[in-house]
């Protein structure tokens, strides 16, 4: 039988904060314009002193950059535009010697179009990795072999004229997708993994979790009937993507053997976790309930239900109570930003006055929900999404739909860390890779840092807040039935209940707690002014409480 310390570490991964990094643009400091692993190194200090568990890196793998290093040439080596093995190495020891885990991302569902695998694949039908990508004859009008679409706009399949054949791509043709069916290429991918898991890396954020297999036979996509709860979960409803219903494309039943596999792979190696990106529209949280069940697939799992423009109890009451429906024993990463979405502060926030506020009213909120939160490097400063201009962009998918849909480089600026110097302080190049808004400049964190009633300084007393309460991290949750429209909810651990009121309107309001109830203490949750309270909880606009009962 494990020991209570022994089963604590092993679990750190259960209601842990995790800061993801976009390393491009966290810190330069080679003066080429992108950040690197050096700048991370130098930048942990910060990310610590936040009182996070671990770290997120987006991928950093010897890459075209086609789609910004989601198209891997070579999984076991680091991009030079990043530094080197040896660069991680240290990293990775500066991050453990201040308490912080290290999860990296996998990006194993497609590869580069010049990953040597897929050179070689292409070469001719008969070479030993001929069957490594989804390759398939065209219909006999050279047409594709079905009507499956690519998320980055157009068919999901591109011809290759020395095969004669066309290889499946669910975003970028230059991203052709694995054939995971091939048990030759589960094998080559987890030895991969093992490589990182050798070097000490403490988990995985696996991109794209749910695409790795595609119907065997290849069969067409139905038609999606619209439903509005649903609309622009997995792509902008600018994208036909979003017309298909995607039975046979992704989420396939074979996935989950291959979970298996992986995790009895990390099940070899101490205290290791895996967080999955789960894209999978209205199925979402029974695919995230799937792949988290049993404790022999993956840890936890994100969707997408939290990452729209939605900051209403009514929503948040919806998500949190489907998944608690449907989610037998598995564990939940919620989050409100990343890199692939519009920054929360301008999508919740009506007013650019408000953004503070709401800045700090959402990770409060994110802070008492149960399951592990994932934050979005910026989101401490109370970072707005960036209005770039068309010339400045450098997501493809931006370029390819705009203007109806203007891409992800508004999330991925540079991080602003001193307000006087060029560029924020982010380089000392003469142009950084994206710009720098004056807006985020402002907002840099030294500013922040001289300021007591910053969001940064609130970030960081509100996480410390969430660690000082066992039964924030994974106490039960339970709602609270009141008759204005507010989110309540309880949560209970070992005897000790936490009442939590949330006002998400910009009105005030007075909450009569149910029969029975009563706040027999007020806790001081940071940012809140706690007023009196026993059966009836006053709160002002965006405002919120927390008491024991």
């Amino acid at each position: 039988m494990e020991s209570t310390g022994k089963a604590a570490a092993k679990d750190w991964w259960r209601g842990a904060v995790i800061y993801q990094v976009y390393p491009r643009s966290f810190q330069d400091t080679d003066a080429n314009g992108l950040g690197d692993i050096k700048g991370i190194t130098r930048r942990l200090p910060h990310i610590a002193s936040l009182g996070v568990d671990a770290i997120w890196l987006a991928p950093f793998f010897t890459s075209p950059m086609a789609d910004m290093g989601y198209d891997v040439s070579d999984y076991c080596d680091v991009d030079p535009i990043f530094g080197t093995l040896a660069d991680f190495d240290e990293m990775l020891v500066a991050a453990h010697e201040l308490g912080l885990k290290v999860i990296i991302d996998q990006v194993i569902s497609h590869s580069s179009d010049r990953h040597p695998w897929f050179v070689e694949s292409r070469s001719s039908r008969t070479n030993p990795k001929a069957d490594w990508y989804v390759w398939a004859d065209p219909k006999p009008d050279g047409t594709a072999p079905n009507n499956w679409l690519s998320i980055f706009g157009g068919p999901g399949w591109e011809w290759d004229g020395v095969r004669r054949q066309y290889y499946q791509h669910n975003f970028l043709t230059s991203q052709p997708d694995l054939n995971f069916h091939n048990r030759d290429v589960q094998d080559a991918v987890l030895s991969a993994v093992r490589f990182w898991l050798d070097r000490g890396v403490d988990g995985f954020r696996l991109d794209t979790v749910n695409y790795y297999f595609c119907d065997k036979q290849l069969r067409s996509n139905p038609p999606h009937e619209a439903n509005e709860s649903d609309a622009g979960l997995d792509a902008p409803d600018t994208n036909p993507y979003g017309m298909q219903n995607h039975l046979y494309d992704k989420t396939q039943p074979e996935n989950l053997g291959f979970l298996k596999r992986l995790r009895a792979l990390l099940d070899t190696y101490e205290n290791r976790t895996t967080v999955g990106e789960v894209g999978d529209g209205a199925r979402s949280l029974q695919t995230l309930a799937a792949y988290t069940s049993d404790g022999d697939k993956l840890h936890m799992c994100y969707t997408f239900d939290l990452l729209g423009p939605e900051f209403t109890p009514t929503h948040f009451r919806s998500c949190i109570s489907a998944f608690q429906e449907n989610v037998r024993d598995g564990w939940v990463c919620w989050a409100f930003s990343n890199h692939d979405v519009n920054r929360h502060v301008s999508r919740f926030a009506k007013t650019e006055e408000e953004r503070p506020r709401i800045a700090k009213l959402a990770i409060s909120l994110l802070s008492t929900l149960r399951g592990s939160i994932c934050l979005y490097q910026g989101e401490e400063l109370g970072l707005p999404e960036a209005d770039l201009a068309f010339e400045d962009l450098r997501d493809p998918y931006g370029i390819r739909f705009w203007p109806a849909f203007k891409g992800r480089d508004g999330c991925r600026t540079p991080m602003p860390w001193e307000a006087g110097r060029v560029h924020a302080g982010f380089t000392t190049a003469e142009k950084s890779w994206l710009p720098v808004p004056y807006q985020h400049a402002a907002l840099s964190v030294d500013k922040q840092e001289a300021d007591n009633d910053s969001v940064l300084q609130h970030y960081r007393h509100t996480l410390a807040f969430r660690k000082a309460y066992p039964a924030l991290i994974d106490g039960d949750l339970t709602f609270v039935n009141t008759k204005e429209d507010v989110l309540a909810f309880t949560r209970e651990r070992h005897g000790e209940t936490m009442l939590f009121v949330f006002n998400l309107a910009r009105k005030p309001v007075q909450v009569a707690l149910p029969k029975g109830m009563k706040v027999k203490e007020v806790l001081p949750m940071p940012g809140f002014v706690p007023g009196a309270a026993v059966e009836t909880v006053k709160l002002d606009g965006l405002d919120a409480f927390c008491g024991r009962l």
